[in-house]
C-alpha cells in the first residue's frame, strides 16, 4: 500500500510544490500569460504553465514505481499525456486552429486505441449490446475521447474548477481501481490527484503564486480522465463489483463526467443554434452564470461540484431502486441535462420576466460573499510565501 499509493502520492505533492513556483517566475520572464479581455474573468495577466507543474508531479510520482513493474504498461499513457500537454501549451502561446487541435487529439486517441487497447468496445448491455465490432468501437472512441478532452478544456473558466473537478474524478477512479485489483491505474489516479492538490490551492487561493493549468493541463487530464473511463469499460473485472450491487458500467462513467460533458454539449448546441460557430468563445458555461449571479470562483466551483455530485446521487438512488442498465443510463442523461441545461434557462428565464428581483439578488449575493480577509487573507499570504 505504502510503495503502491502513499509514495508516489507523496512525491508528486512535493514535485508539483517545488516546480510550481519556478513555473511562475519563467512565465512572468516570458510572458507566457493568459491576458484579460472581455469574455475571461480575470483583472490582470496569469501565468499559463500549470499543466507543465501538473504532469511533472504526474511523471515524478509514477516514476517511482517503475521498480515494482506495475507502471510499465502505462508507458502510452504517459506518452498521451505528453503529446497533449505539448498541443495545449502551444495552443496557449500560438492559439492553434481547431482543425490542427482535433487532427493531433484524434491522432493520439488512435494511438492510445491500437498501443494501448484503450478502446471503448464493450457496452455492457446497454440496449441489449456487450462486445461491438472495431469498426464501431473505434469511431465511437475517437468521438468519446476527443469529446471529453474538449469538455474538459472548456470547462475551465473558474479558479480551482477544473483542477477540483479533476481531483474529485480522480478519488472516484482509483477507489474503484483500487477495489477491482487494478494497482496501476488506481496509483496512477491517486498521483494525479497529488500533482493537482498543490496546484489547485495556488490557483484558487493564491494571489502572486496564481498560475492557469492552461489548455496543457486540461488536455492532459482529459485523455487521462478517457484512459480511465476505457480502462473500465473495455474490461469484464469490473462487471463482478458493479453487478453485485445492481450498478452498470457505462451509466457509471457518464455520471462521473457530467457536468463537463454536458455542459459543454448544451454550449455547443446553443452557439450552432444561434448560427455561430460551436467554438466561439462566449460566457454562456454554467460558471459563467455562477459568477454572474454574484458567487465567488471559490464558491462556484463547489456549487458545480455538487452539480456532478448531485447527477452521481440520481445514478445510485437509481440503482438502489432496481433499475436496469437502460434506466440507469437515461436516468444519468435526464439529470444531467436538468443540472445544467434546465438550471441555465430558469435563471435566464427569472432574468427575463423579473429582471428587478434578479438584481436585487445578485446585488446580495455579491455583497454576501466572502472577503480576501480574515482566514482568506492568511490563506493567500501563506500560498504565495510558498
Amino acid at each position: 500500500m505504502f510503495l503502491t499509493y502513499i509514495l508516489p502520492l507523496i512525491v508528486s505533492i512535493a514535485a508539483v510544490s517545488i516546480i510550481h513556483p519556478l513555473l511562475v517566475k519563467i512565465a512572468l520572464q516570458k510572458h507566457i500569460v493568459d491576458e484579460p479581455n472581455a469574455r475571461k474573468l480575470q483583472e490582470r495577466p496569469v501565468p499559463t504553465m500549470g499543466g507543465i507543474a501538473v504532469f511533472f508531479g504526474i511523471a515524478v510520482g509514477m516514476a517511482c514505481l517503475c521498480f515494482t513493474g506495475i507502471c510499465s504498461s502505462l508507458f502510452v499513457v504517459i506518452i498521451s499525456m505528453l503529446v497533449m500537454l505539448y498541443l495545449g501549451t502551444i495552443d496557449d502561446m500560438l492559439d492553434i486552429s481547431p482543425t490542427v487541435r482535433f487532427i493531433i487529439q484524434i491522432f493520439t486517441v488512435l494511438l492510445l486505441v491500437y498501443a494501448g487497447g484503450y478502446c471503448l468496445d464493450d457496452l455492457h448491455g446497454l440496449w441489449g449490446f456487450d462486445g461491438i465490432s472495431w469498426y464501431v468501437a473505434v469511431p465511437l472512441t475517437v468521438v468519446s475521447a476527443v469529446g471529453i478532452i474538449n469538455a474538459m478544456n472548456m470547462i475551465d473558466g473558474v479558479d480551482g474548477l477544473s483542477s477540483g473537478l479533476c481531483m474529485m474524478y480522480c478519488l472516484i477512479f482509483g477507489t474503484v481501481f483500487h477495489m477491482v485489483g487494478y494497482a496501476g491505474m488506481a496509483a496512477m489516479a491517486i498521483t494525479a490527484f497529488g500533482a493537482l492538490l498543490p496546484f489547485f490551492m495556488h490557483n484558487a487561493f493564491g494571489r502572486e503564486s496564481k498560475m492557469y493549468i492552461g489548455n496543457g493541463g486540461t488536455m492532459l487530464m482529459g485523455i487521462l480522465l478517457y484512459v480511465f473511463v476505457a480502462s473500465m469499460v473495455r474490461s469484464d473485472d469490473f462487471d463482478t463489483l458493479f453487478d453485485a450491487r445492481g450498478y452498470s458500467v457505462v451509466p457509471f462513467t457518464m455520471a462521473v463526467l457530467a457536468i463537463p460533458v454536458f455542459d459543454t454539449l448544451r454550449v455547443m448546441f446553443s452557439r450552432m443554434f444561434q448560427g455561430h460557430s460551436p467554438f466561439k468563445p462566449d460566457r454562456t458555461h454554467l460558471h459563467h452564470m455562477f459568477i454572474w449571479l454574484g458567487f465567488s470562483h471559490v464558491g462556484t466551483t463547489l456549487w458545480i461540484i455538487g452539480l456532478n455530485l448531485t447527477v452521481i446521487g440520481a445514478w445510485l438512488l437509481s440503482c438502489h431502486l432496481g433499475a436496469g442498465v437502460d434506466a440507469q443510463f437515461y436516468t444519468v442523461i435526464i439529470t444531467s441535462v436538468i443540472v445544467t441545461a434546465g438550471l441555465y434557462t430558469v435563471v435566464k428565464t427569472i432574468d427575463h420576466y423579473y429582471p428587478e428581483q434578479m438584481q436585487r439578488f445578485i446585488a446580495w449575493k455579491s455583497r454576501a460573499k466572502p472577503k480576501r480577509e480574515g482566514i482568506f487573507l492568511h490563506l493567500q499570504r501563506f500560498m504565495d510565501r510558498l
